[in-house]
Order: structure tokens, then sequence, then C-alpha cells
């Protein structure tokens, strides 16, 4: 079963998805791909109640919300700083030539946030 690297067009979120499950959620969401965390945010926000919204109205409301807390949103630079200390230390790993026992592992591209700019930590 083949994968390919999909972002979120709402989020900048990457993963590694099959074709059948992208295709999927492009149907559900006009064309764009969203992560299962803005599509549930969307489809909360298509079910709420008060206004009736669209599905294209409610994603781009979602996209404008993601958009402004993007850059400030610690959650995304804490996942940063995850995804450059595991490049650090995979990179450390396999120049010592340790890596061939590791317990734990995860592939660096998958499930990964972001956004074109670096973050620091310190």
């Amino acid at each position: 079963m083949e994968t390919e690297l999909v972002k979120c067009e709402c989020c900048g979120l990457k993963e590694d998805c099959t074709e059948d499950y992208i295709n999927q959620v492009k149907e559900n969401f006009e064309g764009k791909w969203l992560c299962g965390l803005c599509a549930e945010a969307v489809r909360d926000e298509v079910n709420r109640g008060k206004r009736t919204f669209g599905v294209e109205e409610a994603m781009k409301a979602h996209m404008t919300f993601c958009r402004k807390f993007k850059c400030n949103n610690p959650a995304v630079r804490v996942a940063d700083g995850m995804r450059q200390m595991l490049r650090r230390s995979q990179t450390a790993t396999t120049t010592t030539g340790t890596s061939s026992s590791r317990k734990y592992s995860r592939s660096a591209s998958t499930s990964q946030v972001g956004d074109d700019s670096s973050f620091s930590l310190y």
C-alpha cells in the first residue's frame, strides 16, 4: 500500500496517507485536504446550529483562524522544536552507528508541522 505526503491546507500539518484516504477527505471538503483535527473543527462549525454554515464557509473561517494563530501558536513551536530535536538525534545516531538497536523510532516524514519558518526554543 503506497502512501504520499500530503499537507493540511489549514494548519500545515503533513502526513503520509494512502491515495484512497486523501481522495475521500478531498471529496468531503471541496477538493481540499484537511488533517483530522481541522476536519473536525470544520464539521463542528457546519453542525453548530446557531448560524447555518456551508462546508466552504466553515473551511474559510477555520483557515482564517489557523492563519491568524499559526505564527503565535505555542503548539506549533513545540512541534517544530520536537521535530528539530528528532532530526538532530537521528543524525547523531546514524553518524555514531548506534541506531541499529533503537527501541523507538519515528519516520522523519510522518506527521510534521511546518510553516516554512524556523523557530528556536532558546
